[in-house]
């Protein structure tokens, strides 16, 4: 069987749902956020006629779901899972930076307040310094490993940023499940954090020949999620999350006291 023909629905275009459950999957499987049974993510999403089990699904994934909400209803469109909204909130584009930073803090507020008491204030803060909402935004301003980094705690906060947030890389080569990476990971240099220079990864594309991106050649550009590839970049949606990602670090590092240590979710 060829590569291309045992991974995935490659050739049928994207729907929002199948989009969403590509980058939902890798947190899921890993029982961070979203339903109990990852499997029942990655069978709907792999196999035709799965996209109204996937819309139930989705609904559960308590950290992802609202954002895609708010997407939505500042763009004037009805379904959080069009997948205009979809990419918005994984990859970003142009919906996303539609989202007034009032909106997005009242969101937050409405969301996260009473949870975090005294410690909300960095946390809408972010909205205010150039955040955009994808999902780097909740990784860096919501989760508490970058406090926790400047708290002290290295090593895990780190990785938990780095493999958490929808980051990208050129694929160097392909063996069976797994694809070599070119990528930047990040990293914490005295209080920020930053992308740094490039370095080899490998990550998986499928597992045991079921996954979401086939037809793997080096030099395709990639999205990850966490030790996931997600899907193959077009130049635009590269650009637009390079972009946010870099905002949102922006946004976060001029922050003098980064968000609360008690928030989780996707």
């Amino acid at each position: 069987m060829k590569d291309d023909e045992s991974v995935g629905l490659n050739e049928r275009p994207l729907s929002g749902p199948l989009l969403f459950a590509r980058y939902a999957y890798p947190p899921n499987e890993l029982g961070y956020c979203g339903p109990s049974d990852s499997g029942a993510l990655i069978d709907s999403a792999t196999e035709a006629g799965g996209e109204s089990v996937l819309g139930h699904l989705a609904r559960q994934f308590d950290g992802a779901w609202p954002y895609l909400e708010l997407i939505a209803r500042c763009n004037g469109i009805s379904d959080p899972l069009d997948r205009r909204v979809v990419e918005a909130y994984w990859v970003g584009n142009e919906l996303a930076r539609r989202v007034p930073a009032m909106s997005l803090a009242a969101s937050l507020d409405e969301r996260f307040a009473r949870r975090t008491a005294r410690n909300f204030e960095p946390l809408v803060s972010a909205a205010f310094t150039g955040g955009v909402i994808q999902h780097s935004f909740h990784v860096f301003a919501v989760y508490p490993w970058f406090g926790m980094l400047r708290a002290g705690k290295e090593g895990a906060p780190l990785e938990i940023l780095d493999r958490c947030r929808i980051r990208w890389g050129q694929v160097v080569s392909v063996d069976g499940d797994f694809v070599t990476v070119k990528s930047r990971s990040l990293e914490f240099e005295g209080s920020r954090l930053r992308l740094g220079a490039e370095g080899l990864e490998v990550v998986r594309r499928a597992l045991g020949g079921v996954g979401f991106v086939g037809d793997l050649t080096p030099g395709d550009v990639v999205s990850m999620h966490w030790d996931w590839v997600c899907e193959r970049l077009s130049d635009s949606s590269l650009r637009w999350l390079q972009s946010c990602t870099r905002m949102n670090l922006h946004a976060v590092n001029r922050l003098a006291q980064p968000g609360p240590a008690v928030v989780c979710g996707a």
